[in-house]
């Protein structure tokens, strides 16, 4: 049986979909012919995203939420379902990190130092920014019995990077919360209703461009420790994440869910050795 990706009629909510990644994936999704409902953290952002969609030919719609606001998720969805009616695919793109939840490689910024207040925010933007827009835009999943649910994880999840500790351990709830409801949607609601997640590993990001490059474009030391421990020797591009996105959607992993999908240059495989 050949499968063809065709998402034409189907509308797909990204949030994070102004980032540099949610961005990538967002104009894949349109050019396949679905609606992109781009949620970014400002609509100015969220439309720049759309505005590149349109003059490829595509459809999209540009929305301003924040993730770790029920209600306020809770009128995007409504925004959607009056406008399209349906929510087929969720991509939980939302995410990042930041300096005061990271520890400095001096020990200026030690684990025993980091604030608390800094580690929740981080934690809640991942972990809580996945569930709580799952919770939301899925239950149209659950009434109609069918739809594709995408979380965004990383390779810190897995193998816990040094300096990132509020990151890695909420990348790694993704992870479980990934497995945790593919099981539910498909034995409470349908096995019609699929939920898996990418695990990036090193893309350079507007987030973490000071960290691994420097001013001239050059690695930092922490980039080339990254570049040397990827077998491909560099760095990821944003559309490389395309291909397992696209596949992931589409019919052909129709009997997949419940998986954490690496899209990482062969990082995880590597010993270093």
């Amino acid at each position: 049986m050949t499968y063809t990706i065709d998402l034409a009629g189907k509308v797909a909510v990204v949030t994070g979909g102004s980032g540099v990644l949610g961005s990538a994936m967002c104009q894949a999704l349109a050019q396949a012919g679905a609606v992109a409902v781009v949620i970014g953290t400002s609509i100015e952002k969220a439309q720049s995203t759309v505005d590149t969609i349109v003059e490829q030919g595509g459809k999209a719609l540009p929305l301003a939420a924040d993730v770790l606001d029920k209600n306020i998720l809770q009128d995007a969805c409504d925004t959607i379902m009056t406008e399209f009616g349906r929510i087929d695919i969720l991509i939980n793109c939302a995410g990042g990190n930041k300096p005061e939840a990271t520890t400095a490689p001096d020990n200026s910024r030690s684990f025993f130092d980091l604030p608390e207040d800094a580690l929740q925010w981080v934690f809640n933007l991942n972990f809580m920014g996945t569930l709580l827009p799952s919770q939301v835009f899925a239950r149209q999943m659950a009434e109609k019995g069918e739809g594709v649910i995408i979380n965004i994880s990383s390779m810190a999840a897995d193998r816990p990077m040094t300096r990132v500790v509020g990151y890695a351990a909420a990348k790694a709830g993704i992870d479980n919360f990934t497995k945790w409801l593919a099981v539910y949607m498909a034995k409470e609601y349908s096995p019609n209703i699929r939920v898996n997640a990418i695990s990036p590993g090193f893309f350079i990001t507007t987030q973490n461009l000071r960290l691994v490059t420097n001013e001239d474009g050059s690695y930092t030391d922490r980039g080339q420790l990254i570049v040397n421990n990827t077998p491909m020797a560099r760095f990821g591009q944003p559309d490389e994440l395309v291909g397992a996105l696209m596949w992931l959607v589409s019919d052909g992993a129709k009997f997949v869910t419940g998986t954490i999908v690496p899209v990482d240059g062969g990082f995880s495989a590597f010993s270093g050795v």
